[in-house]
């Protein structure tokens, strides 16, 4: 490898993926798996998104309910598998029944996005951000970026947006929808570990008595807990406990001006209000609960856990009664049977299920943008309503759109079309070729 200051001739490609997150990653192997000459972009020094940085547990990968049926499948597997190689993952249930959960040592997982992305071929680009992008005739030219030895360009045929943000779509000028200015928009959490934890303790008390012990301290005056119905659970490492508490605001205004937590002076703000408020959670827990009265915090997440910002308007919107009646669609191209999860302004969240052991499906139109002829989107940046959205983010689902996306790139590419101009037939085909799950499974 020759390194320069001049990055433009090393990052000429076929396909170009913003954003390594669960879409981003499994796009850019997807891609790079089907021949594509693939460079994933990822401002981290190294890849995962929120899967590295905020949580440490995969869900979606089952719907919840009386029997719970795999629905994601294909490389979103092969990330498990190596996890499972390291002996760094195990499946739980779920607090609130939102289904089978897989918690990992994200720490592992960062090795494993880098091991399956460089063994199928991918060009990693970290340390850079995606700054503007050079648009003509309908189409994205090339992306400009910021690095640590400058500004440079990267040039590609067909570009992913897994971005999370929908910055390559903001940038542009593709029809999006903004968390939070026409409907309430989902609270950010900053997750923490709290190490030398009595598990056996911890487990004297259930989901309903920790959750009055919150609502107690609360209401008594002498915790400020805005959120009296989080969950901690187990994790690979013996002794620790995973949170997921925090509620801070994710939209608000700036100079009399709408903004969310896809603007940098709002989110830093938020990054400072998360972890004082996972310092207070914290004392709550060695206060309160049983098994944490010598428990020390043992980290935050290294950015504050986002569920939306802009998402885009695309070739088709999912709808809330797409997802209570889990619709399928001609041009699906994964499942989810995630509840709708609405993390709502106030003390607790809002749950609404799918029919019991039932999905719905994902069309492909809702990776499209309606204006920019050589894009997709993959994660939670993809065309739905606010409700349907508080459904389909799951990280599984997002892996499923990535795997989508990127396959559909490197088709595009090689048939030297559009996306949006692709054989459903054969794009499906290949999903399924590759391990994605398209349909319910039979009962059993």
């Amino acid at each position: 490898m020759i390194y320069t200051r001049d990055l433009n001739n090393l990052i000429e490609c076929d396909v170009a993926v913003a954003g390594a997150g669960s879409a981003g990653a499994v796009a850019a192997i997807a891609s790079a798996r089907a021949g594509a000459r693939t460079v994933l972009i990822e401002r981290y020094g190294f890849l995962g998104g929120t899967s590295t940085a905020v949580l440490d547990t995969f869900y979606g990968f089952y719907t919840p309910g009386s029997r719970a049926r795999k629905v994601v499948g294909g490389i979103a597997d092969d990330v498990v598998a190596r996890l499972e190689r390291f002996d760094a993952c195990f499946e739980r249930p779920n607090t609130y029944g939102a289904g089978t959960g897989v918690t990992y040592h994200p720490e592992y997982l960062k090795v494993v996005w880098e091991e399956l992305a460089l063994e199928a071929g991918v060009r990693l680009l970290m340390h850079a951000w995606v700054q503007d992008v050079e648009v003509r005739d309908g189409g994205i030219e090339g992306l400009v970026l910021a690095t640590t030895t400058g500004r440079a360009r990267l040039g590609a045929r067909v570009f992913v947006d897994a971005t999370g943000d929908a910055d390559l779509c903001w940038f542009a000028g593709a029809p999006l929808q903004f968390a939070g200015q026409s409907e309430p928009a989902q609270l950010l959490t900053t997750t923490f570990r709290m190490c030398n934890v009595d598990q056996a303790q911890r487990k004297t008390i259930g989901k309903a008595d920790f959750h009055a012990r919150m609502r107690e301290a609360s209401e008594s005056g002498a915790y400020r807990l805005p959120r009296r119905e989080g969950s901690d659970h187990v994790t690979t490492i013996p002794g620790m406990m995973a949170t997921n508490m925090t509620r801070v605001a994710s939209c608000g205004t700036s100079a009399g001006e709408y903004v969310n937590a896809a603007n940098s002076l709002f989110l830093t703000d938020a990054e400072v209000e998360g972890r004082r408020q996972a310092i207070e959670y914290a004392r709550f827990l060695r206060d309160r609960i049983p098994g944490y009265a010598g428990a020390h915090l043992a980290g935050f997440s290294t950015q504050i856990g986002v569920r939306e910002t802009r998402r885009l308007a695309g070739q088709y919107i999912l709808t809330r009664e797409d997802v209570l009646g889990a619709r399928q669609f001609d041009d699906g191209i994964g499942l989810c049977g995630a509840p709708i999860e609405d993390h709502h302004a106030g003390a607790d969240t809002r749950w609404e299920y799918l029919p019991d052991g039932q999905c719905v499906g994902i069309p492909f139109r809702t990776l499209l943008p309606r204006e920019v002829s050589n894009l997709l989107v993959a994660g939670r940046c993809f065309s739905a309503t606010h409700d349907a959205h508080a459904s389909v983010r799951s990280m599984a689902q997002c892996m499923a759109m990535g795997q989508a996306a990127g396959t559909a790139a490197a088709m595009a590419c090689a048939e030297r079309t559009t996306p949006a101009e692709l054989h459903l037939g054969r794009l499906r085909e290949a999903l399924r070729t590759g391990g994605a799950i398209l349909e319910l499974p039979e009962a059993a």
